[in-house]
C-alpha cells in the first residue's frame, strides 16, 4: 500500500502537513538569503522592509501564509468525515484532488505565479471542498 492508495482519509490529510512544511523549509531558504543579501535585519521585518524582497521571495512566503488559511477548512472536513465514518471512495478521492490542487497552486504561485491559473486552481480547490462540505450536510440530514 501506498500514500495514495491508502484507504485512511487521514491519509491527505498528513500530505498537506508534510507539504506546507515543505513550504515553510522553502521559505526560509530563500527569505534568509535574500534578506541578507539586501541587508535586513530581523527586526526591521515587522517595519515592512520585507516589501522590499523580490517577489519570488514573498510568493513563497505568501503561498505558506496561504496553506494556513483556506486548508484550515480542508482539516475540519477531513476531521469531521473520519469521525463520522465517512471513509468512502468519494470522500477519500476528493480529499486527495484537494491535496494536489494546492500543491500544484503552491507550485504555480512560487515558481511563476501565473495569476490567472493560481486563481483557478483556487477556484478549483474551493469547489472541491463544497462538494465535499454538501456530500457531509447531505448526509447529516439524509440518514
Amino acid at each position: 500500500m501506498t500514500l495514495f492508495n491508502n484507504p485512511n482519509l487521514l491519509a491527505p490529510m498528513l500530505a498537506l502537513i508534510v507539504w506546507s512544511l515543505i513550504v515553510l523549509v522553502w521559505l526560509y531558504a530563500t527569505r534568509i538569503p535574500a534578506m541578507s543579501k539586501a541587508g535586513i535585519k530581523p527586526g526591521a521585518a515587522a517595519e515592512g522592509a520585507m516589501s522590499t524582497l523580490p517577489a519570488g521571495v514573498r510568493s513563497v512566503a505568501d503561498n505558506y501564509n496561504h496553506l494556513m488559511e483556506q486548508p484550515t477548512i480542508f482539516y475540519a472536513l477531513a476531521v469531521y468525515s473520519y469521525l463520522a465514518g465517512h471513509q468512502d471512495e468519494l470522500a477519500i478521492g476528493l480529499a486527495w484532488t484537494y491535496v494536489v490542487l494546492r500543491v500544484i497552486h503552491s507550485l504555480v504561485q512560487n515558481l511563476g505565479n501565473v495569476i490567472i491559473v493560481r486563481f483557478s486552481i483556487f477556484g478549483l480547490s474551493s469547489l472541491v471542498l463544497m462538494i465535499w462540505a454538501g456530500k457531509e450536510v447531505l448526509a447529516l440530514v439524509g440518514g
